[in-house]
């Protein structure tokens, strides 16, 4: 069993900048590919970014992503982000990480995960 928990959201102005963590425990995260989506009320997952143990990474490729949000992680610190910059009011959104046991990089779709965080939630303002 692995768990992931989620922090670094926040309220923040258009134009600025945060950093998702995204911590796991329970299993070796050396052992695990991790993935970034978000949801917006009445609207489906949607993948951002995933990147596999050896940092290997996937990511949606248009312009609300491409370019602004990039995703990492740190072995040691068994932990995985997410910098998103230049934000805008669309990209408010509750935010989810999630973790599949692969060597490979991340699936784009949710069913290619097996745990999940509970979510944290990014208001940017205009």
């Amino acid at each position: 069993q692995v768990q992931v928990v989620e922090s670094g959201g926040g309220l923040v102005q258009s134009g600025g900048s945060l950093r998702l963590s995204c911590a796991a425990s329970g299993r070796t995260f050396g052992g695990f590919a991790m993935g970034w989506f978000r949801q917006t009320p009445g609207k489906a997952r949607e993948f951002l970014s995933s990147i596999s143990v050896d940092g290997e990474t996937k990511s949606y490729d248009v312009d609300f992503v491409k370019d602004r949000f990039t995703i990492s992680r740190d072995n040691a610190k068994n932990t995985v982000y997410l910098q998103m910059n230049s934000l805008k009011p669309e990209d408010t959104a509750v935010y989810y990480c999630a973790a599949v046991a692969t060597q490979h990089v991340g699936a784009t779709y949710m069913d290619g995960y097996d745990y999940w965080g509970q979510g944290t939630q990014v208001t940017v303002s205009s």
